[in-house]
């Protein structure tokens, strides 16, 4: 589903536990490419149901396994560089627009489960300092991270370390 700017909807998850720190997952595929679990939205559903259908799909997480905490208020969109446009298809998708949420992770995090789907979208996980994947994901999806993760952290209050607090690990 592409709407009529050439945009996918699509939402974006970021799963905190209770020291602040986010779930980054790394990609299949051997490119080391790391980033939060995402999915398009389908026809005829709504962003809260493409949430829960890529955590279950993404990382093996029912939806009582976790809390939402937060959503962007709007729609934030990146556009892909001209090489990863597929001229072919009609419509063109050119970029997504992402409806972002901030998940608490209230189960163990032995749920965390990548290989509950047939085609796994993710072969490892780890647990982040809030700020670190604005240095880390790829280039073209740098703009919509900080947005969004600007706009969710107060949510987090203390457990969140200022940026100016970072540190090079994880």
């Amino acid at each position: 589903m592409i709407d009529a700017q050439g945009f996918r909807p699509n939402v974006g998850i970021v799963i905190a536990n209770d020291h602040g720190q986010l779930l980054w997952a790394r990609r299949v595929g051997g490119r080391d490419a790391w980033q939060f679990p995402q999915g398009g939205i389908n026809r005829g559903e709504k962003p809260e149901q493409a949430l829960y259908r890529e955590l279950e799909e993404e990382v093996g997480l029912a939806p009582e396994a976790v809390e939402i905490m937060a959503c962007t208020r709007g729609w934030l969109r990146y556009r892909l560089p001209k090489r990863f446009i597929r001229r072919g298809q009609d419509p063109v998708c050119i970029g997504q627009k992402q409806k972002w949420y901030l998940l608490r992770l209230a189960a163990d995090e032995s749920a965390i489960r990548l290989d509950q789907n047939a085609k796994p979208e993710f072969d490892h996980w780890q647990w982040v300092s809030y700020w670190y994947p604005l240095g880390q994901v790829v280039y073209f999806k740098r703009d919509v991270y900080r947005r969004a993760l600007r706009e969710l952290a107060p949510t987090l209050g203390e457990r969140l370390p200022l940026p100016g607090e970072l540190h090079a690990d994880a």
